[in-house]
C-alpha cells in the first residue's frame, strides 16, 4: 500500500545538479524476501523446524544470510555451525534466486522516469556478484543499470564508502551529484562516507537494527516515486 508523504519532510541541499540514483538491491530496489526466506526455511525443514513466516523474516532479509540463519536457527557469525550453514544457505539461495522476486510497487515506473529526465541509475549491493546479476537478469534490469557493484566487487563492502565511490567513477559522475536510496543503516553510512545525500526507503526491510530516523539519513522516503521530489535543484 502506497503512504502518500514523506516520513522526513524537506529536500536535499544539492551541492550540485543530481545526475545519477544508486539503489541498494534486497529491500530497496526489488523484494526478495521470499526467495531469501525460502533459502532459509529450507534450512529449517531439514533440521525438522517449521517454516518461518515471511512476515517474520522480511525485515531481516536485507542481513543475507547472517541476519536470516540469526532469526530463523539462532546461530550467529563465531558460532562453531555458522559457516556450515552460511554454505547451505547459499546453496539453498542459489537454487531459487528469481523465483518470487519482483521489483517494488512503483519502481518500475520510477526508473523509467529518471531515464527520461536523463539521470543514470544502478545497483551497489553486498549481495555477492553471482547472485546479484542472475537477480538482475530475472528482474531484465542488467542491460538497463548503468552500473552494478556487488559486496565482492571492491575490497570493502558497505557501510565502507568504496564500492559508491567505484560506482561514481565507473558512471564518471561527482559522489556529490548522486543520491545513494537504502533500507539499511550501513546504506546511509555508506553514502555519508561517500559524500553523497542518502534517502532510506521506508517501503524496504526496515526494522532489524534501530529506528529508521535514527539513522540521520536525509530523507525518509515511503514510496519509490516520492524520490522524485528530491531531484530537484
Amino acid at each position: 500500500m502506497r503512504i502518500d508523504a514523506t516520513f522526513k519532510p524537506g529536500s536535499i541541499q544539492w551541492a550540485c545538479p543530481p545526475t545519477a540514483v544508486l539503489f541498494d538491491l534486497d529491500g530497496t530496489l526489488a523484494d526478495t524476501a521470499g526467495d531469501l526466506g525460502g533459502a532459509l526455511n529450507h534450512l529449517r525443514i531439514q533440521r525438522g523446524l517449521a517454516p518461518m513466516p515471511l512476515d517474520v523474516l522480511r525485515p531481516y532479509a536485507s542481513a543475507g544470510a547472517r541476519g536470516l540463519i540469526g532469526v530463523g536457527l539462532d546461530i550467529h557469525p563465531g558460532d562453531a555451525e555458522f559457516d556450515t550453514l552460511r554454505q547451505a544457505f547459499l546453496d539453498a539461495y542459489t537454487a531459487c534466486l528469481a523465483d518470487t522476486t519482483a521489483l517494488f510497487n512503483g519502481m518500475s515506473d520510477l526508473l523509467y522516469e529518471l531515464s527520461t529526465r536523463g539521470l543514470k541509475w544502478g545497483v551497489v549491493t553486498n549481495k555477492p556478484h553471482r547472485f546479484t546479476l542472475p537477480v538482475m537478469d530475472g528482474l531484465g534490469l542488467r542491460e538497463d543499470a548503468a552500473v552494478i557493484i556487488s559486496g565482492d566487487s571492491t575490497a570493502h563492502a558497505k557501510p565502507h564508502p568504496l564500492p559508491l565511490l567505484t560506482a561514481c567513477e565507473q558512471m564518471g559522475v561527482s559522489p556529490a551529484s548522486v543520491l545513494y536510496v537504502g533500507d539499511d543503516l550501513r546504506d546511509i553510512q555508506a553514502a555519508k562516507a561517500a559524500g553523497m545525500p542518502s534517502a532510506a526507503a521506508a517501503w524496504g526491510y526496515i526494522g532489524h537494527n534501530g529506528e529508521i530516523e535514527s539513522w540521520d539519513a536525509d530523507v525518509i522516503v515511503a514510496h519509490p516515486m516520492d524520490l522524485l521530489m528530491h531531484l530537484r535543484t
